[in-house]
């Protein structure tokens, strides 16, 4: 039998907020909403200038041990996009990484379905470093029992600073049901 937590779901996204690309001088403008059904990420994408919404969980506090876990598992409504799940971790350099711009990010881009829920399985082993949408080379290890924050986005960008190709500017409303681990 698999081992599985949920970490979300339904109305348990209480301290989820957003952060658009308003941060970095975009115009693009979402809202998280906590419902009965979970977070819905509702607004407008503008690219010109940013090309990002996202919505992320508060600094947890202490930290969340995923140690004896090895994959996440999101479900989403998510209108055909593509998105990007960001994992921040701390690190065991002496907590080098916060002093980046943006700071390290493990990500991992997904497709989701035109209509209804996907079920994405996100296996920690496939979560590359990242900064601000840049891959980073130098050889950072995922720190599994250290999880800072959770984080989804749909960007312009993919994984890598490649673009990303189901970007759609315009209105956008996604519903995220659950993150689980297992």
């Amino acid at each position: 039998m698999v081992n599985k937590k949920i970490l979300f779901q339904k109305d348990g996204f209480n301290e989820w907020k957003c952060l658009n690309d308003t941060v970095m001088g975009g115009s693009s403008n979402a809202v998280c909403d906590n419902s009965d059904a979970g977070l819905v990420l509702r607004g407008n994408i503008v690219e010109q200038g940013g090309g990002f919404v996202s919505c992320r969980s508060s600094i947890f506090d202490p930290f969340l041990d995923l140690a004896n876990y090895k994959c996440f598992e999101l479900k989403i409504d998510g209108q055909g996009r593509t998105f990007k799940f960001a994992v921040a971790c701390k690190d065991n350099l002496f907590g080098l990484t916060e002093f980046i711009p943006g700071g390290l990010r493990w990500i991992k881009s997904f497709p989701t379905n035109r209509f209804g829920t996907t079920k994405v399985k996100i296996p920690f082993c496939e979560l590359n470093p990242s900064i601000r949408a840049n891959k980073v080379n130098f050889p950072f290890r995922f720190e599994s029992s250290k999880v800072k924050r959770l984080q989804l986005l749909h960007s312009k960008f993919g994984d890598g600073g490649l673009l990303n190709d189901n970007f759609k500017s315009g209105s956008i409303k996604v519903l995220i049901r659950s993150i689980s681990v297992f």
